[in-house]
């Protein structure tokens, strides 16, 4: 049986819908999150953040509620806390840790040239666990399930921290992120869009699709990835290393999507269900190229001063993805839920 996304209607949800504001996982998060339940104004001094903010709760929560304002926002929080300059300047200490974190895993900072050949070889050295093939082979249902409540926090708004990027490019890179984007977004159609797929893949496993529906359950190295690509995506600074970002996303894609679509057709999950991860293997057969040749290279090339910057977003998606990978693999060795906790 084929099917095509043009077969099914997206389901309809209240415009103006925003979620709940999540529950506080530490002192940091505690203070900001009570600060938001009144109008915008000068936030107090806050505690320092204790906890790790790649693989910890509290930090990562926190600053993952600060870019969540710049995305939909929280039902009852006043809009006017977005650009309240002491939230950013709260945000911007907790930036200041995260990045640093991601720079010690990433190393010293090169000097890139030949950007797309050196995008290959990173890929190439990878020596990680592999979490697609472990979900096609021996991932139960229930971990499959989690798997997807794990990535509905950045799959829910596919795309949206990337095209950020837009209106800081120029030229061929543009053109390429055009091209790109425009697939994720479902050429204009919203039943087409990679997100609308992704919330169709959740109802057809029994799980809410409602956007941050399960933040509370999510788990900070799983905020950590998205947090990656907001801040990377926010500082116009740092479009280069969002561009190698994406250029990794895009060239990792294929096989593990399909892989993932192997693990639903292993516990009986039909066309539906499965529609997200198939569109992938298609559509990011030709992005891989369109990423790492003409966003990527193309970028390199009108700016190369840019380089080390699109190298050290490669490197940096890689690393924060590989710590998400064994924090799924390392909870489910031990037979717990890689959540916070279990799904009912």
């Amino acid at each position: 049986m084929t099917v095509t996304p043009q077969e099914f209607a997206p389901l309809q949800r209240p415009q103006d819908r925003r979620p709940a504001p999540p529950k506080p996982r530490g002192w940091v998060s505690a203070h900001l999150l009570e600060a938001l339940r009144g109008p915008a104004r000068t936030l107090p001094a806050a505690p320092a953040a204790e906890d790790d903010p790649l693989d910890g709760e509290d930090a990562a929560l926190a600053l993952y509620v600060c870019y969540e304002l710049h995305y939909r926002g929280f039902a009852g929080v006043d809009e006017e806390w977005e650009w309240e300059p002491s939230l950013l300047a709260f945000r911007r200490h907790l930036e200041q840790a995260f990045l640093g974190r991601v720079q010690d895993l990433t190393g010293q900072r090169v000097e890139a040239d030949d950007v797309p050949e050196r995008l290959q070889a990173l890929l190439a050295s990878s020596d990680g666990p592999s979490l697609s093939t472990y979900m096609a082979e021996h991932a139960s249902l229930e971990q499959m399930r989690e798997f997807v409540v794990h990535r509905s926090a950045y799959q829910l708004k596919e795309a949206d921290p990337h095209s950020w990027a837009l209106p800081r490019l120029a030229g061929a890179a543009k053109a390429a992120l055009v091209e790109i984007q425009a697939d994720e977004y479902g050429q204009g159609v919203q039943k087409d869009m990679h997100a609308e797929l992704f919330a169709l893949s959740m109802r057809e496993m029994g799980l809410d699709d409602t956007y941050g529906a399960y933040l509370d359950l999510i788990p900070g190295p799983t905020l950590a990835t998205v947090n990656l690509a907001s801040f990377l995506g926010l500082h116009r600074r740092w479009r280069g290393a969002l561009v190698g970002h994406l250029a990794v996303f895009e060239m990792t894609s294929v096989e593990p999507m399909g892989r993932y679509s192997v693990a639903l057709r292993r516990h009986g999950f039909g066309p539906w269900a499965r529609l997200f991860y198939d569109t992938h293997v298609v559509a990011d057969a030709h992005h891989q190229t369109v990423a790492a040749r003409k966003l990527a290279g193309g970028l390199a090339r009108d700016e190369p001063e840019l380089g080390a910057d699109i190298m050290f977003g490669a490197r940096a998606i890689c690393a924060v993805e590989e710590r998400f990978t064994r924090h799924l693999l390392d909870s489910w060795f031990v037979g717990g839920t890689s959540l916070r906790t279990a799904l009912p």
